[in-house]
């Protein structure tokens, strides 16, 4: 009790300084909560392409393609040397417009031709219901994060693009893209993407035939990338993607987005630091009689650093607590404003909770060693003597 009633002696002073340590943290877990969630969509990604490459139509403007590839093409692929399956996928946004913002995945729908199975490493579960099967023409099943926007159940329906659908399944919350996808049949989501094409386009393209992408497997102990090569060498008018394209196009630009988020999080905590910095050393200041008096009946140097390290850590903790309580509060509610949407911003894991609490602290105990050291430093006798 009494480190609690030193520290808040000057209790306006104690509260600023215990804020600016306070928006520090919150700056520092709101921020990380957002790096965290892009981090965990891109490991997702890596996991999907691991092992396998995934073949595309050439990309316009923007990364987004001009048209579809045909189905017939899966045979040609499969001709490659070096390949040993191939899939067939559809994909469409779920939405007719691009969202003008979004930081993360976009809900999709998506749909395979089931080739997959026994190849694919990339699986999850179903919380409810069942898997989808190609035979299921008007139903389908949702990813974890629409379930609330869409207002799914098992058994009862939902409506994507103007055409009610049965909901046969609920996935697993995977915290990547799959939870923001509605799983249908091959046969509906061509007929989706065909209405979706230009005009101009539409007419001349057989909607049965329509496909967003092949997911390529490899015979055992092929390299994707070299695999890759001869998929665009040997198919017309294909773009071959690896684990390591992906790595390169998004891994590492995020790693270096992400980088400057925690950069810019912790310039916030530090300068609340130097607000500790202050405050202790005006303690130390007009605590110098007090000082003089604890040396002068026996008190050591250790124990006088001791205290005023004590209170600095102390300083640090119940910001960091404060700052922690705050950034909580806006991520959850961040996250329950995006399941309108389905889509969660911020995902707060235990190692940054813990991390976040743990810097305050030692940012308090490094900021508060100069005036602990200061005060320890003091002559007796001058101290005594100090109006």
């Amino acid at each position: 009790m009494r480190l609690i009633r030193n520290i808040f002696r000057r209790k306006l002073r104690a509260f600023l300084t215990i804020f600016g340590i306070s928006i520090g943290v919150f700056a520092l877990l709101v921020m990380g909560a957002l790096a965290e969630k892009l981090t965990l969509l891109v490991d997702g990604g890596m996991r999907y392409y691991e092992g396998k490459v995934v073949v595309t139509a050439p990309t316009q403007f923007a990364g987004l393609v001009s048209t579809p590839l045909k189905a017939s093409l899966l045979r040609e692929i499969e001709h490659v040397e070096g390949v040993a399956r191939v899939s067939a996928s559809v994909s469409a946004l779920l939405d007719k417009e691009i969202p003008a913002v979004s930081m993360g995945n976009i809900p999709t729908i998506q749909a395979e031709d089931g080739r997959a199975k026994g190849y694919e490493k990339f699986v999850f579960g179903y919380t409810a219901g069942r898997e989808l099967r190609n035979t299921d023409v008007g139903k389908v099943a949702l990813g974890a994060d629409l379930v609330k926007r869409l207002n799914g159940a098992v058994g009862g329906h939902v409506e994507i693009r103007g055409k009610r659908y049965e909901v046969v399944g609920i996935a697993d919350k995977t915290l990547t893209a799959p939870d923001n996808a509605v799983m249908m049949t091959m046969e509906d989501a061509r007929r989706i993407v065909h209405e979706d094409l230009p005009d101009a386009v539409r007419d001349s393209v057989d909607p049965n035939s329509i496909v967003s992408s092949f997911a390529v497997y490899l015979e055992e102990g092929e390299r994707p990338e070299v695999v890759a090569r001869r998929i665009e060498r040997q198919v017309d008018n294909v773009e071959a993607m690896t684990p390591l394209d992906f790595e390169r196009q998004v891994k590492q630009p995020l790693a270096i987005f992400t980088s400057i988020i925690y950069a810019v999080a912790l310039v916030s905590l530090l300068v609340g630091g130097l607000s500790v910095v202050n405050t202790m050393t005006m303690s130390v200041a007009e605590r110098t009689r007090e000082i003089g008096v604890r040396k002068a009946i026996g008190a050591s140097n250790a124990q006088i650093m001791g205290q005023f390290i004590a209170e600095s850590a102390v300083i640090g903790l119940i910001g960091g607590l404060a700052g922690l309580v705050m950034g909580l509060l806006v991520t959850v509610a961040g996250n329950a404003a995006g399941e309108a949407t389905g889509n969660a911003l911020f995902l707060v894991t235990n190692r940054l909770v813990v991390g976040a609490v743990t810097f305050a602290v030692a940012l308090g105990t490094l900021s508060g060693l100069y005036p602990a050291w200061h005060a320890a430093s003091l002559n007796p006798v001058e101290a005594l003597r100090y109006e």
